[in-house]
């Protein structure tokens, strides 16, 4: 199967009630805001959606929320990620049944010490013969502890139902590695907006950053100005959200994601993330609400 994975995407945050309910109809009518923008598409269920905290039943009701939202010239990513090969390949093939694009697989990392090249290899190999949808690895290093090195990046991309990689380490050097040595049609997709344009500048096909939820049309704007050569503007992009992007990220994570979604005012729902995540205080409120000023979103 065929696809073509560039662009921005943004890894939504899952909507919950003040009681930590699972609020499908938050999550299309967030969608249909972000619609507006110009993204390229969604991951549904990535880190940044607590994907952890959810069952699958959960999950198989988010997927289905989320692929009544996206139109379909719009790519859907389901984040599937689980610690057993069993459970990665159940969770695509639910994806799949629901419609999504692509599964995304997020190292297996509770036995870290047993994930060695080899056994990786044949995990990320196991789906992808099994999975009826084209995959994705995804390497989290700030979350798993571990980060995937280039050389098995580069055999798996040998797959042909393995189309890319998320990657989030910021190790821009190991990105240039990769695609000097992948297949064409393997993209290599920046895991932040933090590096956003560094990641493009070695060949990075696009970026699944926290920040395309809050600032979809600047991230849009960088990487249409880099593939139209217009690098002065995307370097000028780039140095304005740094801030914004750390806030969002390192900083205040989840919690600040949620938030700034909120104070942007424009309709999002926002929410409480699911214990024992806490909402962010109204001290750090006001510093995020500062952060985005001056970044121009708000």
């Amino acid at each position: 199967m065929t696809l073509k994975l560039e662009g921005v995407f943004p890894p939504i945050p899952t909507p919950f009630d003040a009681d930590g309910n699972l609020l499908t109809e938050k999550v299309k009518s967030n969608i249909a805001r972000w619609n507006k923008t110009g993204l390229h598409g969604y991951v549904v269920l990535g880190s940044n959606g607590e994907a952890v905290m959810l069952t699958d039943a959960e999950r198989a009701a988010l997927w289905q929320a989320a692929r009544a939202a996206i139109p379909r010239d719009k790519l859907f990513l389901a984040g599937a990620g689980v610690e057993s090969t069993r459970g990665c390949i159940a969770l695509a093939k639910r994806a799949a049944e629901l419609g999504a694009d692509a599964a995304m697989f997020v190292t297996p990392n509770y036995y870290k010490a047993e994930m060695k090249p080899a056994t990786l290899i044949n995990h990320y190999r196991v789906i992808a013969d099994a999975s009826p949808i084209p995959t994705i690895i995804y390497n989290m290093p700030a979350a798993t502890g571990m980060d995937i090195d280039a050389a098995t990046v580069i055999t798996l991309a040998q797959h042909p139902n393995i189309v890319g990689i998320k990657d989030s380490s910021g190790n821009v050097a190991k990105y240039a590695d990769m695609i000097r040595a992948v297949r064409p049609d393997f993209s290599v997709i920046a895991g932040s907006g933090g590096y956003f344009y560094p990641a493009l500048c070695v060949g990075a096909q696009g970026c699944v950053a926290a920040l395309a939820n809050v600032a979809p049309r600047e991230c849009v704007a960088l990487y249409d100005a880099f593939r139209a050569g217009r690098h002065a503007d995307a370097r000028a992009l780039q140095l304005k959200l740094i801030p914004l992007n750390q806030a969002v990220t390192t900083r205040w994570n989840v919690p600040g994601l949620k938030a700034a979604l909120e104070e942007l005012n424009q309709g999002f729902y926002g929410g409480a993330p699911r214990l024992p995540l806490r909402p962010l205080g109204d001290e750090d409120r006001a510093a995020l609400r500062k952060i985005l000023r001056e970044a121009g979103v708000l």
